[in-house]
């Protein structure tokens, strides 16, 4: 069974950066999805980007790709979110999942069968 683990959420000023990170466990696959997604209570989840474990191609929320990027050390089978220039908005629960393998991966949350606890991120203005 896959288990997620994400880290690295907290409390920013607007302008700060964090880096997510999501050490998965019990994977039995070689070629799989990992993507980032968030959601504000209430509202529906949001993919924010995924990557390919094999091709390491990326898929980014077009609202997003200037700030954000991810990445994936297959070495640490950990995905990383790197969030620069902050904003109120991007305030969220931020869950990592894995899904089944595509060329370029998606960010609808109904590909992903496999998810994290999620962590807070928190940006003050």
């Amino acid at each position: 069974q896959v288990q997620l683990v994400e880290s690295g959420g907290g409390s920013v000023q607007s302008g700060g950066s964090l880096r997510l990170s999501c050490t998965a466990s019990g994977n039995p696959w070689s070629m799989y999805c990992m993507a980032w997604f968030r959601q504000e209570p209430g509202k529906e989840r949001e993919g924010v980007a995924s990557t390919n474990s094999y091709y390491g191609t990326t898929t980014q929320a077009e609202s997003l790709k200037d700030r954000f990027t991810i990445s994936l050390d297959n070495a640490k089978n950990t995905v990383y979110l790197q969030m620069y220039d902050l904003k109120p908005e991007d305030t969220a629960m931020y869950y990592c999942a894995l899904g089944p393998h595509e060329y370029s991966c998606s960010n609808n949350y109904r590909k992903y069968d496999s998810w994290g606890q999620g962590t807070q991120v928190t940006v003050s203005s």
